[in-house]
């Protein structure tokens, strides 16, 4: 329910794009993995954060928030697009 609730008030908020991601340790000095998640789990996040009206998702146990983000945002935005512009045709 934290994350749904946090997803609504990033929408609220006009916030267009969303990661997930799954924490690894770095080093031996750093916390502990508590769980590591499915990636059903990560594609049922994705889904519903598009549902929700995100333009763009990437979610994945090694999507990392500044990975490419912006490059992954143009192209799904392009390719929307052009998928538009082909169904109008």
């Amino acid at each position: 329910e934290e994350v749904m609730q946090t997803l609504r008030d990033l929408r609220r908020n006009d916030v267009d794009v969303v990661t997930f991601g799954q924490y690894l340790r770095p080093t031996e000095h750093h916390l502990n993995v508590v769980e590591y998640l499915p990636p059903a789990k990560f594609d049922y996040w994705k889904e519903v954060s598009m549902q929700l009206g995100f333009k763009y998702v990437a979610s994945g146990p090694l999507v990392r928030s500044s990975y490419k983000a912006g490059e992954y945002f143009l192209q799904s935005k392009l390719k929307q697009e052009r998928d538009a512009l082909r169904a109008q045709a």
